[in-house]
């Protein structure tokens, strides 16, 4: 019964154009989270689905996935280049929900964390970035980056590691936002204090970001790569929310995209992200898939 409240709760608040579309229904639903919570390959909603009935799909799957996985803490915002707007056909970004359980930190002295490589059904690793809001003024602050920085506290490294869910050819562009744009698990490292300053609003958007395993790179991009810079996920992700009716909060924190492809996890290897130009001396976390 509480699991049905909480579908019907969550129907109330997705906006009149989303209740008109034509949702999943909640049994579906319902077996898509019981398959991405038990790690096995999930069939697709159908080849119907529309971009309306995603934000319905979506809002029933983050209240299923909250129970088991804890709180909401902030947002991821995926698509947020080029080539992944490309591949799943979608020409925006496209917004998913982070959970408590989801995130976890690296080891001590900057040692690896561990995760299973099996950690989902078709597990992921990409290089992020992770933003926390400082506080509500994030929701004003418009397109400019210093004033956007003026509203966060830190820039934290994070290695995604999403779940794609869908078996083999079932994957769509609307079956990635209906499934919370696969955000599953996450891995920050040391966090970076903000300087509302322009030189590190440049370092940002001038920094190149590196993913590499132990036997060799896979990926070398400039922060480029997302929307122009980093900092231009923020208010993409301001008006998608206000179209909900609903606001970034102070200690929210914001997954930026992902620099990389989605790559498949791999069984004992260890993945590092390194970003150059941000600091100092390069800045990297770290995951190990025993």
């Amino acid at each position: 019964m509480r699991r049905i409240a909480l579908l019907a709760a969550t129907a109330l608040t997705i906006g009149a154009g989303a209740a008109r579309a034509a949702c999943p229904s909640d049994a579906d639903v319902q077996r898509m989270a019981g398959d991405i919570l038990a790690n096995r390959p999930a069939q697709g909603y159908g080849p119907g689905l529309t971009m309306e009935d995603t934000v319905c799909a979506r809002a029933k799957i983050v209240a299923l996935m909250a129970e088991r996985l804890g709180p909401p803490v902030g947002y991821k915002v995926g698509l947020t280049n080029a080539a992944a707007q490309g591949r799943f056909g979608i020409p925006h970004p496209v917004r998913g929900t982070i959970f408590q359980a989801t995130i976890r930190a690296q080891g001590t002295a900057g040692s690896p964390a561990e995760v299973p490589a099996a950690f989902g059904a078709v597990p992921n690793v990409e290089s992020d970035l992770l933003v926390r809001v400082k506080d509500e003024g994030i929701n004003e602050a418009g397109a400019d980056h210093l004033a956007i920085l003026r509203h966060l506290d830190q820039v934290i490294p994070f290695i995604e590691m999403p779940d794609l869910v869908f078996a083999p050819g079932q994957m769509t562009g609307p079956g990635l936002v209906a499934i919370n744009v696969g955000a599953r698990l996450g891995v920050l490292g040391e966090p970076i204090p903000v300087q509302a300053t322009p030189d590190f609003a440049a370092r940002l958007g001038g920094m190149t970001v590196v993913l590499a395993n132990d036997q060799k790179e896979l990926s070398r991009v400039p922060a480029t790569v997302l929307l122009g810079h980093p900092l231009n996920a923020i208010p993409w992700l301001v008006e998608d929310l206000k179209a909900e009716g609903r606001r970034l909060r102070a200690g929210d924190i914001i997954s930026l995209g992902g620099f990389s492809p989605a790559l498949p996890t791999e069984a004992g290897r260890t993945v590092t992200v390194t970003y150059e130009g941000l600091a100092e001396r390069p800045v990297t976390v770290s995951v190990r898939t025993p």
